[in-house]
């Protein structure tokens, strides 16, 4: 019975971790998608990111009541209980991600009936492509309890903030040199914001990996912090 008890928990957790790597796939795929629509311009692209959002959502609903479940009926312990809290929070992550890329979406379509910014477009894609690899990379991670991935995931967060900031900053000198651009280029600088936000979560998801792996909350640290940690665990 034991025995028996045991195969089933650990099925319960295996199934945990193929959802939330579902889910993850559908949140990278928008990402995908919500870069390439505002890029293109495509508005039948951003139209299936609004879609595929209610199903990601549909997906955060479904993981919730799954652990809670699971944490009701088997009461784990040590990495066990890590393993469904960190599924909790990547879910939350996940489902985060999903509404900003439905934030770009949303610009895309704008942009599409109102007419192409000026500028920002060789940005979105840069930032994109970086943030993709992020999302790819923390679930990755995830899937093999890789810490060595988790924390190159939270490195590319630094370098996406700096690549944002600087886009920030040419896009505010182009509206002062052109006030008639200030509508259309504010909807690429708020795309440029949810990019940002994609890479944040990413790297909230490569700290939740840390947590599950080796036990260590390294939220709210700083990079050099989290990397001397766990080095000496």
């Amino acid at each position: 019975m034991d025995q028996h008890i045991s195969r089933q928990f650990n099925a319960d957790l295996e199934e945990l971790k193929t959802q939330l790597l579902e889910m993850g796939g559908l949140v990278e795929q928008q990402t995908i998608n919500a870069v390439k629509a505002i890029t293109t311009p495509d508005s039948d692209l951003a139209e299936r990111v609004l879609v595929t959002e209610e199903e990601v959502d549909a997906r955060e609903l479904k993981l919730d009541e799954n652990c809670t479940l699971v944490l009701a009926r088997r009461q784990p312990a040590a990495s066990d209980l890590r393993m469904v809290l960190s599924v909790a929070r990547i879910t939350r992550d996940l489902e985060r991600m999903g509404d900003e890329a439905h934030k770009v979406a949303k610009m895309a379509i704008h942009l599409n009936e109102h007419g192409e910014a000026p500028r920002g477009y060789v940005e979105l894609r840069h930032i994109g492509t970086i943030v993709h690899q992020m999302v790819i990379s923390a679930l990755d991670a995830f899937a093999r309890f890789d810490v060595d991935l988790a924390i190159s995931v939270a490195q590319e967060d630094k370098k996406v903030d700096q690549e944002y900031k600087s886009a920030m900053r040419e896009l505010a000198t182009y509206m002062m040199e052109d006030p008639r651009s200030i509508s259309r280029v504010l909807n690429i600088i708020w795309a440029l914001r949810a990019l940002e936000r994609i890479g944040d979560h990413a790297a909230n998801i490569a700290e939740h990996v840390i947590y599950l792996v080796k036990g260590l909350d390294v939220r709210h640290q700083s990079l050099q912090e989290m990397e001397r940690q766990v080095k000496e665990q």
